[in-house]
């Protein structure tokens, strides 16, 4: 069976262009891990500026994220990714020729802004010129490829951990290449047809562009459908609506749980805490990239199984296997065992990428109806960045503090909560409708009531 046709491939070649921006993203996500404890020596951070200096850029990101429509709304999907492809180059070079914290700080915090940006625009743009029936293939690049850049971030510090007292500036600096690719990469992409028809006007300029990646026959009907989708539209609705409650803490408690399992804490902090497990620098750094391996490789698994398995067996799955991870890291820090740890944290990372990792962004898309499916993946991303910030801000504080078997035991008992949530709260969205899981809503008996009428019928 064929994935894609003869037009498909032009519209692969665009979505894997565009998609660069989720590999910046992943990468600009992790490279900090190998850098940070030398920014902090050699800047002499306390726990909290520490904190702060790894969280900068998540702060840029939910900045970004809150914001990122209105350029891509007023630019376009293209122009904005051009320049985010300069945020994210400029980004690199400054965070690597920083000769004082606070510039370090303003150039990891424009990188931050550059992710947050992407996080709206890529898979915008990409599902904008995708055909339906290749949607979900073609958008899955942008997933696919922020966990291939953060496995790369980690290849890449430990490629060059050996440079000397520089090593961390060539870490961050590295970005710059790949930033310049995608910058001068994306120049050659066609803009948005639906950005130019709706926003523009331009119906000859979209048509020429469909016609170079549509079947001849089906331009027309597309443009035509495109027209009558930005007219006649009745005022839209608040997201903030009772009868939205539901999906609202739906979508928050899972933002608030995929965090507070602790993923990004790992990911930002991952050599140090092997570290800390008494594994010397050289052998934290092989740790940390069997972490990225693990989680690109069970990121596929997932991406294969999510439509065949559904979103709920995934969560409680991973929920089980989390809760079980998490207690034997904690147990081993606490024992001071460090005999297994590492593989310990390659199951925690599998679990993880196999559900929570795979789901987050799939279920807050569909779990709100098309009337406030925008506002909706906003808050659901406002939400995760917000607390990705919050925990790298204070995960150097706590384990300080409190030390790491209490910092693991907080996040297993956050998944022993979330197992409850999953069980108890979380509908299963698999091959439904967005109004037939709007819980709560009539419109769902009316649906399922016109279904059993066409079945008897």
């Amino acid at each position: 069976m064929k994935v894609f046709e003869k037009n498909d491939v032009r519209i692969l070649t665009y979505a894997i262009v565009v998609a660069l921006g989720g590999f910046l993203f992943g990468f600009d996500t992790a490279v900090i891990s190998g850098a940070e404890q030398e920014v902090q020596r050699i800047w002499g951070l306390t726990a909290i500026q520490h904190g702060f200096t790894v969280s900068i850029a998540l702060i840029g990101t939910v900045i970004g994220a809150l914001f990122g429509g209105i350029p891509s709304e007023r630019l376009g999907r293209k122009y904005s990714l051009f320049w985010i492809a300069v945020l994210y180059w400029i980004s690199a070079v400054g965070s690597a020729l920083a000769t004082d914290w606070n510039l370090f700080l303003f150039f990891r915090f424009m990188g931050g802004i550059g992710v947050g940006v992407s996080s709206v625009t890529a898979p915008l743009y990409i599902s904008e010129i995708a055909p339906a029936r290749s949607r979900g293939k073609l958008v899955a690049l942008f997933q696919f490829n922020i966990v291939f850049g953060i496995l790369i971030a980690y290849l890449s510090n430990y490629g060059l951990a050996d440079m000397g007292e520089m090593a961390w500036r060539w870490m961050l600096g590295v970005e710059a290449i790949p930033a310049l690719i995608f910058l001068f990469a994306v120049l050659f992409v066609p803009k948005s047809p639906r950005w130019l028809i709706v926003k523009q006007g331009k119906v000859d300029e979209a048509r020429d562009i469909l016609l170079s990646i549509r079947d001849h026959h089906l331009v027309e009907a597309e443009i035509n459908s495109i027209l009558n989708s930005s007219v006649g539209k009745e005022e839209r609705q608040s997201l903030w609506n009772a009868k939205y409650k539901t999906q609202i803490f739906l979508v928050v408690c899972f933002a608030f749980f995929n965090q507070l399992s602790g993923i990004n804490a790992i990911i930002y902090y991952a050599p140090r805490i092997f570290e800390m497990a008494e594994m010397g620098k050289s052998g934290s750094l092989i740790s940390t990239i069997g972490i990225g391996v693990v989680n690109f490789c069970f990121t596929l698994l997932a991406l294969a199984f999510i439509d065949r398995f559904g979103r709920r067996f995934l969560m409680l799955v991973g929920s089980f296997g989390l809760i079980i991870t998490l207690g034997l890291i904690s147990w081993s820090f606490y024992i001071r065992d460090f005999g297994s740890i590492s593989i310990y944290f390659f199951i925690y990372i599998a679990f993880f990428a196999f559900s929570q990792g795979a789901v987050i962004w799939v279920f807050i898309s569909e779990i709100f109806p098309n009337k406030v499916r925008a506002a909706g993946q906003a808050l659901g991303s406002f939400t995760h960045w917000i607390l990705a910030a919050a925990v790298a801000l204070i995960f150097p504080y706590i384990t300080k503090h409190i030390g790491p078997s209490n910092t693991f035991l907080i996040f297993t008992s956050m998944m022993i909560l979330q197992l409850l949530f999953v069980w108890k709260a979380m509908p299963e969205t698999k091959g439904k409708s967005l109004e037939e899981i709007e819980a709560g809503d009539e419109t769902v008996a009316v649906s399922s009531a016109q279904h059993s009428l066409n079945l008897n019928n």
